[in-house]
Formats: C-alpha cells, structure tokens, sequence
C-alpha cells in the first residue's frame, strides 16, 4: 500500500546506503538501481508500522534482491565477459562507458570490482556486508538463512580470495613501484616516463582478442612499445593494480567486468615483456587478487 509522507522519507534517506550495498554486490550502477527499485516496491507493499527497525529491513531486502540476481547471473552468465571483446578497447573513446558508471567503479575500485566477481554470490553477499558496511554476523545469517557460523566462513573464504596469502610480501616492491610508475605515465601520457620503464628491446605481446585480429600480434622495441602505451590513454582509468597469479599486475575491467590482464616480466627494473591477455577462457584461469 502506499505509504505515507514520513515512511518516504525515510526510505530517501535510506536509498544512498541501498544503492552504495547493492552496488557493491553487483559491480553494475544499472542492476543496482534495479535492486532498489525492487526494494522500493516491496516497501510500498509492506505495512512498515510492525517493522522496528527499517534500516536493517531495508538491508535485509535490497540483500536478498541482490543475491536473487547473482544467482540468475551466475547460472546464465548474461554479463559473460565475451560481451566486451574483442571491441571493448573502443568503448571508452566513444564513450559508450556512462560517466556515472565510471565514477561508480572509481568509488570502489576497480581492482575490487575484479576480485568480487571471482566470489560466489553467497561469499560476495557475507564479505560485502560484514566487511563493507559492518553488518553482524547473526543479521547476516538471517537475511541468509544460515547460521552465523556458515556465514562467518563464508566470509572468511571471501577475504582469503579478496586479499589473497601474502604473495606481494615475497615479490619485489620495485616491481610494484614499476607496474604502478606504468599506469601512472599511461593515464597521464607521460611518453619518456614510458621509455625510462621499458627495456630498449622490450616485446610486447597481445593475443588475438585483444583486438580482434586474426592471430596474436607483436611489437618490438621500446619506442613502439610506449607509443601503443599513449594511444590507450582513454582506457587508462578502466585499469587498476592487482596481484595476478601473484606477481604485480594491470586489469582493465570497462563496467567492472574483467576485459584485459596486462603482465610483465622484469630483468631488474627495466620491464622487458609484457603479456596482454583477453581471451574470456584465459582470463578465467587467472588468480587475481587486490594489489
């Protein structure tokens, strides 16, 4: 039934915290809008004077709508990673990526955003909720329909996948410093920031769907090499930091979907191979896990 003023209100006043939970859990601004507009509309049909605590309430809905569409998600891949190749490396120059969307993913992180979508939907609902915004085990459990102790693993599971086992503690922080100082210069496109990174002889290698030519391709030399750098400068803020397989690494996922891993291979400082993968098969055999 509908509501009156005051009960609208409060649920305004609650629709920032729904939308900032349910996006997290989706990774997408428009499912997240969905999300609480399902909210809304239970809302509307609820008689709101025998629930006590609405804020919880409203959590418990907007989770449960949440995990309703990971689990759709999950079983019919609809947002399968094919739908960004091989011509997702346009989309930022022609803006085919809402702004909106793109302010949601820097919100969050990117690399985040990556590391959510390798947990199930139940593990992404518990880290989500506890982790993010703090919401006891027990609330969780009911919302859930678990009890607090499945849940409390189901998280714990969550965070091993989100923060991986501590491999950047045996890998060289100036690897790191390398990988970071090249997405710095590529966002800014800083050409001789690129040179002083990069091997003279350095080889850049993209498999074929990465553009989708017919075979992978090849550039040689540092001078090509920065050039093919600088012409990806619109894309630059769909890439973030992440650990792949354990070594410091750049994931580009265009509205938080994983679309491209960029590796590198050092001799020292200087980085002499990077590795540009973005066959969907490939990219699901990664372990990635947050910088």
């Amino acid at each position: 039934m509908a509501q009156d003023s005051s009960w609208l209100d409060r649920f305004e006043a609650e629709r920032p915290r729904l939308r900032a939970v349910a996006y997290r859990m989706l990774g997408s601004g428009a499912e997240a809008d969905d999300a609480v507009q399902e909210t809304w509309l239970r809302f509307d049909r609820t008689d709101l004077p025998g629930v006590e605590n609405l804020a919880a309430w409203l959590t418990t809905v907007v989770s449960r709508v949440c995990l309703n569409l990971l689990r759709a998600r999950r079983a019919r891949r609809e947002e399968s990673l094919e739908s960004f190749t091989p011509d997702w490396l346009g989309a930022a120059d022609e803006n085919r990526i809402p702004q909106q969307e793109a302010e949601l993913a820097d919100s969050v992180g990117l690399a985040m955003l990556v590391v959510l979508d390798r947990l199930t939907p139940a593990e992404r609902i518990a880290f989500v909720l506890h982790d993010m915004f703090e919401v006891s085990f027990g609330d969780i459990a009911h919302m859930m329909e678990r009890t607090p102790a499945a849940v409390r693993q189901l998280a714990s599971r969550a965070r091993v996948k989100v923060r991986g086992t501590g491999a950047q503690a045996v890998d060289p922080a100036r690897r790191r410093q390398a990988v970071e100082a090249y997405l710095a210069a590529t966002r800014t496109g800083d050409f001789e920031a690129l040179l002083t990174l990069l091997d003279p002889e350095v080889e850049l290698r993209a498999d074929a769907a990465v553009t989708g030519a017919a075979k992978p391709i090849t550039l040689q030399g540092a001078l090509a090499v920065a050039r093919s750098a600088i012409a990806a400068v619109p894309r630059a803020r769909f890439t973030a930091l992440a650990l792949v397989d354990g070594s410091p690494a750049l994931v580009m996922a265009p509205l938080g979907q994983l679309s491209v891993v960029i590796q590198f291979t050092f001799t020292g400082t200087a980085i002499t191979v990077i590795d540009i993968t973005a066959d969907p098969d490939r990219l699901q055999t990664f372990d990635i896990t947050l910088g």
